[in-house]
């Protein structure tokens, strides 16, 4: 048996910020605290938290929406990869990121779902918040 979940969070950035910063490997790695590689192409390859994260993406469509194909060495031998869908929708007060992780190996989703607010949806909050004060300070 499988698991899946469904998050949302809305983080103070533009869609095409977040679109870039997911693609990237330094920004990706900026935005979450923890070096990052990735090949930001169809079929490119990724790996994210010391090689704990690691699989390729799978579909893009530039500032809406990233589809990848994800793992994580917690993955009991032989599972498949997991799906991790990520849309951006723009909101009055910045993107709504939701984050669709389908296909978790049975008993795993709690975990994820923990991992991805405390390194994923945390982080980039303070991440993109600290880019548009620091933005609004060199303007003045």
């Amino acid at each position: 048996m499988v698991e899946s979940l469904k998050m949302s969070t809305t983080l103070l950035a533009s869609p095409k910020e977040i679109y870039e910063a997911w693609l990237d490997s330094k920004k990706h790695g900026a935005m979450t605290g923890s070096p990052a590689v990735v090949d930001p192409s169809i079929g490119g390859q990724f790996s994210a938290w010391d090689g704990y994260i690691e699989g390729k993406t799978i579909e893009l469509e530039p500032n809406q929406r990233i589809v990848q194909a994800w793992r994580t060495s917690d993955f009991p031998e032989g599972s498949p990869d997991s799906t991790v869908e990520i849309t951006l929708e723009e909101a009055s007060t910045g993107t709504k990121v939701t984050l669709v992780h389908a296909n978790i190996p049975d008993g795993q989703s709690e975990q994820y779902k923990d991992g991805w607010n405390e390194f994923y949806f945390g982080p980039m909050k303070a991440y993109f918040k600290k880019k548009r004060t620091t933005a609004g300070k060199k303007k003045k």
